[in-house]
Parts: C-alpha cells; sequence; structure tokens
C-alpha cells in the first residue's frame, strides 16, 4: 500500500524560531547529546528523551529555569510503575511559576462569552487578586493539604481561585455548574472540602441559567463546608436568609491589599484532583502533583504548541475537562489564555469562536472534532474572519478523522497546522499529538510526545509497528496518577492501568504506530469491532459514515451474544429533513464496504434520537453496548455523567426488545 505523502509540512522559518528547536540546541550545547545538534530532526530527540528520562526531564527543569526552594535529589529514585518517585527533596509551587511570567501591564486572561463581549485582566491584576483570595481562603483556616472546591464556569474567577488554593498548598478540584448538584456531590463529597468557590450562573445558547439553588444544594451535601466564596457572575442577587456555612462575597475575598507569598511544597504534593467520567459508580478522584504537572505541561505547551510571551491561546473547555488544566497552565509560558462562557456554536451566532479568535489575534485555537465537523457540515464559513494571527488549530477529545483535514485547510487557512491530539484526563496531559518540527498526515498524530514511551502492543504484549495494537507506555512519566482519591492500598489505581501489562500502562485506547513514527487511534480498545477475527476501530466507521449529509452522528457496537453470535449494528442520527430509506440505506452499507471494509458491513442499520456521550463529549461505546446485551442501567452508567440522560434508557430499551424477539424465535423454533 503506497504512503500518503504529508498533509502539511513544517516552514523551515518557523521550524528554526520555534520553542522546542530552542530546546534542542540548548540540549546539545549543555548536555552533550549529539542527536540533538539537528534541531529538525524529532524523531532523534525523542528517540533520546525516553531513553535518557533523566537526561530529558533534568534538561526540562534547566531549559525552563524551574525555581525550587530546596533542589532535587535525584530525577528519576525509583523507575517503576506505579509509584515512580520524581525529583525527589525539591521544594516548589505550581502557581509561583504560573504568575512568575506574567506581565503587569499585558493580558494575563482575555474573558470571553458566546454574546461577543470580553473584557482583559492584566498580569498585576492578576496577581494582586490570586494574593488577595489566598490571603482571604488563609483566614478561613484553608492551609497545605486541604481542599477548596468550585462549581464554576469557565471564567477568570475560576482560575484566580485556583492558584490561590495552589498558592497555599490546598488541593483543588472544581467542576461546572451543568452538572447537577448531585452529581458535583458525587465528586466534591468524596474530598471533604473546607471551601466552596461558585458563580450565581452561567450563560449557555442565549439562557441565563440560574444556579443559586443548585449551589444551596451543593453546598448543603457538604457536611464539612466552613465557608462559601460567592461570586456575581450573571447578575443574580443571592438569597438573604441562612446558608450552611459562612458566605463571603467574591469583591471582598478579591479586593484586599496583600502580598503572595506560596507555600513550597515537596514535588509530588497534591495539586488537584480531577474526575473521571464516572459512566459507572462514583467517579474516579485522581490526583496529580504540583511538580509533575509544572513540568509536563511546560513541555506539552512550550515545545509542542510553541506557546510563548506574545502568543495567545483560546481553547473551548468546560471547567471539568481536563483541556481546562491546560488553558490554565498556558500561564507557565508567559502567554495569554483565554476563558469562554458559553456554547461553542450558539444558535444567535454559530460562529462566534471564530469571530473571537479573528478579533483577539489567537495564535493558538483549540476545540474537539465534533465541533470542527459541525462546522463543516452545516456550512459555516470562519474566513468571513480574518483569521491569519491563527498558527495552528489543536483538536482532542476524540479521533479527528482524515476528512477534517481538507476541509480545515479550504475554510480556516492553508497554512495552518492541524495539531490532532491524544492523551487523557489520567495524565492530564498528551501521549502523542504535534510539534512545530513535525509533518502532519491526515487522520494521524504527527507522534509520540518528547518524554513518552508509546509503543502498540499486540496480544501477546509484543511491541509492533504498522499494525494494530493496544496504546501503551512502557517507562514513567512525571504527571502519572500519585494515587487515585480514597484508593489507600493503591487497588483501583493499578486494576485500571496495569492489570493487562504489569508493570505497563495500559491506556484502552487502540492505536497503529506507523514506520514514519506518526500515530493512528482507532477508538478503544474495549470497543474494538471484532467480526470473525478481524479487528477494527470503531472511529474508522463513524468517520465514513459522520461524512454523508444525511448522517449527524452515527455509533457502531459489536456486541457478543450469549449463544456465541455476534451483532453488529450501526446506529444513526439523521439530518434534518433526511430519511433512511431504501437507497440510504444501501448507501451507508456501500461506504463502509468500499471506503473501510467488506467484513465490517453492519448487520442493522437503526435510527436513534441521538448518541449519549460523556460530558466531555466522547461517545458511550462500552456502556451502550453492555445496555444492548442485557446489563442493568445501574451498573452500566451513572446518568449524571451523560450528556443527555434520556437516550440511556432509550439504548436500554431496544436492547430489551432484541432479546425478546430473539426468545421469541427461539421458542417458534
Amino acid at each position: 500500500m503506497t504512503r500518503q505523502r504529508p498533509f502539511w509540512l513544517p516552514d523551515p522559518e518557523a521550524t528554526t524560531t520555534s520553542r522546542i528547536a530552542e530546546f534542542g540546541r540548548w540540549v546539545a550545547d549543555n548536555k552533550g547529546v549529539a542527536v540533538a545538534h539537528d534541531h529538525t530532526d524529532y524523531g532523534a530527540l525523542h528517540r533520546w528523551s525516553v531513553t535518557d528520562l533523566e537526561g530529558f526531564w533534568s534538561a526540562v527543569w534547566e531549559f525552563f529555569d524551574i525555581e525550587a526552594d530546596a533542589p532535587y535529589e535525584r530525577v528519576l529514585s525509583d523507575e517503576i510503575m506505579p509509584g515512580a518517585r520524581w525529583f525527589e527533596g525539591a521544594t516548589l509551587n505550581y502557581a509561583h511559576h504560573a504568575l512568575r511570567n506574567l506581565r503587569e501591564d499585558a493580558p494575563a486572561i482575555v474573558a470571553l462569552d458566546e454574546t461577543g463581549s470580553g473584557y482583559e485582566v492584566t498580569g498585576g491584576r492578576m496577581r494582586a487578586q490570586v494574593a488577595s483570595v489566598a490571603a482571604t481562603l488563609r483566614d478561613l483556616g484553608v492551609g497545605r493539604g486541604d481542599r477548596v472546591v468550585g462549581y464554576l464556569p469557565n471564567t477568570p474567577h475560576a482560575i484566580v481561585a485556583f492558584l490561590a488554593a495552589a498558592s497555599l498548598g490546598a488541593v483543588w478540584s472544581v467542576c461546572g455548574q451543568d452538572y447537577a448538584p448531585q452529581a458535583a456531590a458525587d465528586r466534591f463529597g468524596q474530598l471533604d472540602p473546607t471551601v466552596l468557590i461558585t458563580t450565581d450562573g452561567y450563560l449557555f445558547n442565549g439562557t441565563t441559567h440560574d444556579r443559586r439553588d443548585a449551589v444551596l444544594e451543593l453546598a448543603g451535601a457538604l457536611p464539612g463546608l466552613k465557608a462559601m466564596l460567592l461570586v456575581d457572575h450573571v447578575g443574580l442577587p443571592w438569597p438573604s436568609g441562612s446558608y450552611p456555612a459562612l458566605t463571603v462575597p467574591w469583591e471582598d475575598a478579591a479586593t484586599r491589599t496583600e502580598e503572595l507569598a506560596c507555600t513550597a511544597v515537596p514535588f509530588d504534593h497534591p495539586l488537584w484532583v480531577v474526575f473521571s467520567s464516572g459512566t459507572t459508580g462514583l467517579p474516579k478522584g485522581i490526583v496529580h502533583g504540583h511538580g509533575g504537572v509544572l513540568l509536563e505541561h511546560l513541555k506539552t505547551l512550550a515545545l509542542h504548541s510553541d506557546l510563548g510571551p506574545g502568543d495567545r491561546l483560546l481553547w473551548y473547555t468546560t471547567t471539568h475537562w481536563m483541556m481546562w488544566n491546560l488553558v490554565v497552565s498556558a500561564l507557565l509560558t508567559g502567554a495569554t489564555t483565554c476563558t469562554y462562557d458559553g456554547s461553542p456554536a450558539p444558535v444567535a451566532r454559530p460562529d462566534v469562536l471564530w469571530e473571537l479568535t479573528a478579533r483577539h489575534r489567537v495564535t493558538i485555537f483549540g476545540t474537539s472534532p465534533q465541533y470542527l465537523l459541525g462546522m463543516a457540515k452545516f456550512g459555516i464559513e470562519p474566513t468571513t474572519h480574518d483569521l491569519s494571527a491563527i498558527r495552528a488549530i489543536g483538536c482532542t477529545g476524540s479521533t479527528l478523522p482524515a476528512s477534517a483535514y481538507p476541509w480545515v485547510r479550504d475554510h480556516v487557512g492553508s497554512g495552518i497546522q492541524l495539531a490532532s491530539t491524544s492523551g487523557g484526563t489520567d495524565v492530564v496531559s498528551g501521549f502523542a499529538g504535534s510539534a512545530p518540527t513535525t509533518p502532519v498526515w491526515a487522520g494521524e498524530l504527527s507522534a509520540p510526545y518528547l518524554g513518552v514511551a508509546l509503543a502498540a502492543y499486540d496480544g501477546e504484549g509484543h511491541p509492533v509497528v504498522d499494525q494494530v495494537g493496544e496504546l501503551v507506555i512502557t517507562r514513567p512519566m512525571p504527571s502519572m496518577p500519585l494515587y487515585f482519591w480514597n484508593d489507600p492500598d493503591g487497588s483501583r489505581c493499578r486494576e485500571a492501568y496495569y492489570s493487562t501489562y504489569p508493570g505497563v500502562w495500559r491506556h484502552g485506547d487502540w492505536i497503529t504506530l506507523t514506520g514514519d513514527g506518526s500515530v493512528i487511534v482507532h477508538g478503544r480498545s474495549d470497543s474494538t469491532l471484532n467480526r470473525n477475527g478481524v479487528r477494527l476501530g470503531s472511529a474508522d466507521i463513524h468517520d465514513v459514515v459522520e461524512r454523508l449529509p444525511e448522517i449527524t452522528e452515527a455509533l457502531v457496537i459489536g456486541a457478543e451474544e450469549p449463544d456465541g453470535g455476534y451483532w453488529m449494528p450501526l446506529f444513526v442520527v439523521l439530518a434534518d429533513g433526511a430519511e433512511l430509506d431504501d437507497a440510504l440505506h444501501d448507501r451507508i452499507r456501500d461506504t463502509i464496504r468500499t471506503g473501510v471494509s467488506p467484513r465490517h458491513v453492519p448487520d442493522e442499520i437503526l435510527v436513534v434520537p441521538g448518541v449519549p456521550h460523556t460530558r466531555t463529549g466522547k461517545k458511550l461505546e462500552v456502556p451502550v453496548k453492555r445496555l444492548l446485551q442485557g446489563a442493568p442501567v445501574e451498573q452500566v452508567v451513572n446518568p449524571a455523567a451523560v450528556d443527555a440522560p434520556e437516550l440511556i434508557a432509550h439504548f436500554a430499551r431496544l436492547g430489551a426488545e432484541r432479546r425478546q424477539a430473539r426468545r421469541r424465535a427461539t421458542h417458534a423454533g
């Protein structure tokens, strides 16, 4: 099979002046690593980064001038997974590094919303607000190890609150206000927080959502709560009367005149708890440390995304998606970060993100495959706005199909690098993506990230190239979880990542690592289609089917049945005015047969009202499969973790009807 040509090639001049090229030169000059002399040879730099972990991560430490109150004794004391010990002896603080590069009178944050309005927070004002809120928290008794939680939309308040908590050595966690109070309590209740920081409501798709009652319900579900900081965000007055805890207006908390003093904590001191999607049972609380996040995010944002002073990052996210954590970490690089409150494509102005990107001269724009595919399908034309400042578009959350690449070139800009990435909340970073020095192949991730020892394992646990395998990480990363919250013996963490290949991280994605070093993501390995022993990623079928103008979204499932059979239905959501007649039915089957695999043409094509997702946009393939196989809803999915809970009942009913029909057919026979 002829290998496709790269879709995008780095510009030689931009490559030379990129931060990753500067890093390569620095490594050559200061570490004596010969392979790094050719700063355009990403492959050589990556091989060194995963062969000499101590050399690479110490280089990241020195190149970015990490300021530690106490020095480290050794970079990597014990290379085991789980349990690797990084930079033991070092004490530092993430918040200090997030604030140290901010320019006094230049914007640190640009706050935006779906109405198109916005305001700037300068570096000086940012530091002053963090110092003030930190002093308020300290007065409320918050100290090292205490938990501070946010029930907040994506506004500067959330960033200020997080940095204030982190500066004290407190542990932070946040979720958006679109979470019901019980869903938020399922997360925060595990942490026994001291302080809750929250707003009166948020804006979404032209509607102001009043969350004052939800806030009171959530606060009542947190018995250890001592205080609440109340933000007036959408102009709704807070009710008078009794509250479950002491209340402090945000304006009082954030306008004091204080000096910021960041508490030095050990490298692996908990920085935040991020929660898994929680599709079954209580969400898992994943704990990351100050130092691991600091180094990992500097590497990812400064080297791979080339962010630095003068740049602006706008990445659409909610506060409960790990991308919010990276949006905050743009401050580490000296870049300006943009917050956005609202729908990514409100009915009144579906191109508002492109409008804001143009107006504020955004250099890195980040989004999801669903957003780009939706823009293409509904005929949105981004180039009506001046997007000449964009250098790269980051895309993550699910697999970005090859069909999206020409649309970005033709409708956003031909010189823009489309950088698809794959990683996870688990490491709050990426495993693979792009860099300014890497080519881009349509439908592929350019390369594993620096410091990420990525491999594809076959069924016997052997690394393979140019064939499908399990995504594994064979050597530790500094941002791997310190532990799961309320997992004292570490058993849940080991079961989540290390039970298949002891000592090796199995992520649960099905990938191909190509001979060129690029990575193709085929979907979740536990939802792989395995018909007659021939395995295929569901994303390959979703890609070709969702290109059809009549199909808004598709979901294919391969379900093993009790009698040894294998049922592979394709569920489709139809566009307005479309009908699944014989002609469309045949066209879908032919599209899969010729565009993907004749062995994976579905047994049935069924119209459904929608496809359920996690709140971060991932299709619920495995839960739907289990529902179709007859597993009880309560064992399969937590409705609070789903974007459209009513769809869960729909798929459960479909499964029950099919099983009943099969029983009738068996009895009749």
